[in-house]
């Protein structure tokens, strides 16, 4: 039987994914709470423009409020909320979940014990993604990399479904290379050290991450940040795993994990124009998830009695940014030199 597949949170990367699978005759119901996108999705369509492509879709959509009328179970819940969103949207879709049904956590950020605490570790499925891609008007999403140099990871948790790995894998498939692993909080974290290095601080910078890169201190920085993420993620016993299609003798010298992450990035999955999605929310005077990324950092270094100095300073001048007192531009590089204590 065609599992029935949902898209939870169709922004841009959702979008993205929601497209593909409708293409490919995938059983696919895109749900997004952006009124205005459903909306056009239901009258005009959905649009993908990418570097070599474009795609025009007609998907089947929801609006959030929309869910608590379906009769229907899903199969699979793709879950592309933010991280902050990931409790109270699981919690949403639950009812709605078929019983052997799985939600994927296809997000930044070590949200899949969240969705666990949900649906139980039998129903959750780990995912690590790596798309870029925007959405500024309803219906229209640029994806800067489009399947081909797209990346996913799926895999279950400790006394999740083990097994079942590649009834994910298939339909993610349609959107971009896809890699089983058999530890999953791990390779989020490996996930979640490039967020560190990258998100975040580029964005603080208000550029596109290439050019981002380019301003005198930064890269320092982003990889001070990376190695902070990476030690405690040593700390907290995670062992130091390839993604993005690294093999593990790319990653043998532990002192140079961080920057062979960034540098793998920026070379195979990064197109000039690229903003981070923290960039994209600050456009949009929207809160980022800046917190479930360097935040986590700060908070698990704290818990192990260590201190994450770059990471914080990273996580106080985002949050200045988001209370107004900052403006993201070039400028912002040296007030994190000064916070850090360079």
């Amino acid at each position: 039987m065609t599992p029935r597949i949902a898209v939870l949170g169709s922004g841009a990367n959702g979008s993205s994914i929601g497209a593909d699978l409708t293409l490919a005759g995938v059983d696919v119901t895109l749900v997004e709470q952006w009124p205005a996108h459903v909306e056009e999705m239901r009258a005009t369509g959905l649009t993908i423009r990418m570097p070599d492509e474009q795609l025009h879709v007609r998907p089947r959509t929801m609006h959030l409020c929309e869910v608590a009328t379906l009769r229907e179970k899903f199969d699979i819940v793709l879950m592309l909320m933010k991280a902050y969103d990931s409790r109270w949207a699981t919690q949403l879709i639950a009812p709605h979940l078929a019983d052997d049904g799985l939600v994927v956590g296809v997000q930044n950020g070590m949200t899949t014990e969240t969705i666990a605490e949900v649906v139980g570790a039998h129903r959750t499925m780990g995912a690590v993604i790596e798309i870029s891609s925007t959405m500024n008007d309803p219906g229209l999403v640029l994806r800067h990399s489009g399947p081909a140099r797209s990346w996913f990871a799926v895999g279950a948790l400790e006394g999740g479904p083990v097994g079942r790995e590649e009834e994910v894998a298939a339909v993610l498939r349609h959107s971009g290379t896809v890699e089983i692993v058999h530890d999953i909080l791990a390779t989020k974290w490996m996930k979640l050290v490039s967020n560190c290095t990258t998100l975040v601080t580029t964005a603080s910078l208000g550029l596109p991450m290439l050019d981002a890169l380019a301003v005198p201190g930064m890269r320092t920085i982003m990889l001070r940040s990376g190695q902070e993420a990476l030690d405690v993620g040593a700390a907290l016993d995670h062992p130091i795993l390839p993604i993005f299609g690294l093999q593990p003798a790319d990653l043998e010298r532990s002192d140079e994990v961080v920057e062979t992450l960034l540098d793998t990035l920026y070379r195979d999955f990064v197109l000039p124009g690229a903003t981070t999605t923290v960039l994209q929310d600050w456009s949009k005077s929207r809160h980022s998830e800046v917190d479930d990324i360097n935040g986590t950092v700060v908070a698990e270094a704290a818990r192990l009695g260590r201190s994450a100095p770059v990471n914080s300073a990273i996580v106080e001048v985002a949050h200045r940014i988001e209370r107004g007192e900052l403006r993201p531009s070039p400028e912002v590089v040296e007030v994190l030199r000064r916070q850090i204590g360079d």
